[in-house]
């Protein structure tokens, strides 16, 4: 009870401070007579400024959130691909094992398949840098000739086509970049055939230092046996 007076009092006594305050102000200022109706007015011709300004810092935080939403859309996207990075990571380092998670594939050659692989990882590291402004058009272009002059590179780009075009088509930036693919892996095929894979030669055998040949190592373990059985029928002789 004396807790709801003392706030009826409060509303009370601020109530009175706004009506008694012109009162005060011009006893204070000691100008009798003024016309409060012209003074309204002339503080009535600054309320445009005062719009201007309120709106203008309005702007500033709707402009302050919506970066802050874009920076974390980017957080969110990064991590995915990040996320995403390290199983195709997984599957490199073991194609066999994981690439039939991925469900069944038209690429019998193991070295195809690891060439699709890489290729996917190069064209999202394309996607990724033109998509935040690293990689500028001239730049990607450049990439995207040298890849689609080899054939392992026109291979990617007619399988993984469509689920570019339905994973990246839905923004503008999106839909730029499937038009340059496009427009750079169609020139490399109107310039001529492709560049055949070849798969490197192995290495040949380098000797370790060191090691005996392996003549020597059979020749040696011959003696030991012969040296052995010899041995061994001297001792049951002399039993």
């Amino acid at each position: 009870m004396g807790r709801a007076l003392g706030l009826v009092a409060a509303a009370a006594a601020v109530l009175a401070a706004l009506l008694l305050s012109p009162f005060v102000l011009e006893d204070i200022s000691g100008s009798k007579g003024v016309d409060w109706n012209r003074l309204s007015q002339v503080g009535a011709a600054y309320g445009f400024t005062s719009a201007i300004v309120s709106a203008l810092a309005l702007a500033g935080v709707a402009a302050s959130l919506v970066v802050q939403n874009r920076q974390a859309r980017a957080e969110q996207v990064q991590g995915i691909r990040s996320y995403y990075l390290e199983l195709v990571r997984l599957e490199l380092d073991d194609m066999a094992l994981y690439q039939p998670v991925w469900g069944a594939t038209d690429i019998a050659d193991p070295h195809d398949r690891k060439r699709h692989v890489y290729a996917d990882l190069m064209m999202n590291y394309a996607w990724m840098g033109f998509e935040i402004g690293t990689i500028r058009e001239p730049l990607l272009r450049d990439m995207l000739a040298g890849m689609f002059t080899g054939e392992a590179g026109r291979h990617y780009w007619s399988r993984a086509q469509i689920s570019w075009t339905a994973s990246s088509s839905g923004s503008r930036i999106g839909r730029r970049f499937l038009a340059i693919v496009d427009e750079e892996h169609a020139r490399a095929v109107a310039a001529g055939p492709p560049t055949p894979s070849a798969v490197a030669p192995r290495p040949p055998d380098v000797p370790v230092a060191g090691a005996a040949p392996a003549w020597r190592t059979s020749v040696g373990a011959l003696i030991g046996l012969g040296a052995g059985l010899a041995l061994g029928s001297l001792l049951r002789s002399r039993r």
